[in-house]
């Protein structure tokens, strides 16, 4: 079957597997395809692998929104420290 795998979205981008193995417990398994030639499997379907390239691109755009938002968060710690002052 083919899925989306959107596990590695922010680093490696939305992967698309011809070959996916359907493992009947929410997982795929896939092989040989994107450097995986020894095979994996990917866990939580709608989370990290998807039956249709629309759902993988509506949960990659989640990651990187969320992702913006973790940022702006960690920039406002780095800007109130002050390293200047000493104790």
């Amino acid at each position: 079957m083919k899925v989306w795998v959107t596990k590695y979205a922010l680093t490696k981008g939305i992967l698309k597997f011809e070959k996916a193995e359907d493992t009947r417990d929410g997982m795929v398994y896939v092989k040989g395809e994107h450097g995986f030639d020894y095979g994996t499997y990917f866990h939580y379907e709608g989370k990290d692998w998807h039956r249709t390239a629309k759902a993988a691109f509506k949960r990659a755009e989640e990651m990187r929104l969320g992702k913006i938002e973790s940022l702006k968060k960690q920039i406002e710690k780095l800007k109130v420290m002050d390293f200047t002052k000493r104790g």
